[in-house]
Order: structure tokens, then C-alpha cells, then sequence
């Protein structure tokens, strides 16, 4: 007798948890899409894009380390997050160049983020960790790749 009473609980709660794991992985997605794309932008910046690099258009110079090189793996990494292709590596990538951006051009400014405008690159650095460690959600390309 104890079951029949539990079958219909443990297919209520098996349900739940298949909605949960669908939500889980479409809220992975969009949290992936939407910071890659507003990453993508901050690339874009370094060739003068949405105001440029001193907000007046200007570009880092070509061929120039790190900026011209920074962008253009901002702007290719930022792409294959965005689409979810090679997800886990490129974000690693990414975190090391925001962590990089903020030891050798904020750090230098003052201690905390907060004083030396190295919020944006601490956030990028943190969330791209956070992809590389949890993956790209359910709505990726790397997520059709495993399926063949």
C-alpha cells in the first residue's frame, strides 16, 4: 500500500524537477546571450564603435599590444559565447584577459574596484568563470554538438 501512495508523489515531483532543469538551462542561455553581447560591445569599443575608447571614437591603435589584440579576442571570444560554440574554453579565455585588463591597467589606480573603475572587468572576469564552470545552457550550438 505505501507503494501506491508514493507513485503519484514521485511523479509530481519528477515532473517539477524537469521543469526546473528546462528553466535552469533556458535562464543559462539567456544569462550567456545577453552578457556576451553586451561583451561583444566592449569589444567593439576598441575599434571605435559606441563612442570608441575615449568616448569621442577613437580607436586603439592597429596592431598594438594589448589593446588592438585585446579587442580583437574580445570581440571573436564574445561571438563564440554568444552562439554557445567551444563555450567552456573561450569563457576561461575571456575571464583571463578581463583579469588581466584589470591587474595591469586598474590595480595600479587603487585597491577596491570602486576606486580604480575595475568594476566592469572584475564583473566580466567573474561571470565568464561562471560560464566556463556551468556551462552554456540548453539553447548552444555546444549543446546540439553533443546531441549527434
Amino acid at each position: 500500500m505505501t507503494q501506491t501512495t508514493t507513485a503519484p508523489a514521485q511523479a509530481t515531483t519528477t515532473a517539477a524537477a524537469s521543469r526546473a532543469a528546462k528553466a535552469q538551462g533556458a535562464i543559462q542561455s539567456a544569462v550567456r546571450i545577453v552578457v556576451s553581447f553586451l561583451f561583444l560591445c566592449h569589444g567593439l569599443q576598441g575599434f571605435g564603435f559606441f563612442g570608441g575608447v575615449d568616448g569621442a571614437g577613437g580607436s586603439v591603435e592597429l596592431d598594438s599590444w594589448p589593446g588592438w589584440y585585446g579587442s580583437v579576442i574580445e570581440l571573436v571570444g564574445a561571438a563564440f559565447v554568444l552562439v554557445g560554440l567551444f563555450t567552456r574554453p573561450v569563457a576561461v579565455l575571456l575571464s583571463g584577459v578581463m583579469a588581466y585588463a584589470y591587474f595591469t591597467v586598474h590595480a595600479s589606480e587603487g585597491l577596491l574596484p570602486l576606486q580604480n573603475m575595475g568594476e566592469l572587468s572584475t564583473l566580466y572576469c567573474w561571470i565568464f568563470l561562471l560560464i566556463a564552470a556551468i556551462g552554456p545552457g540548453t539553447y548552444a550550438l555546444d549543446t546540439l554538438r553533443r546531441r549527434r
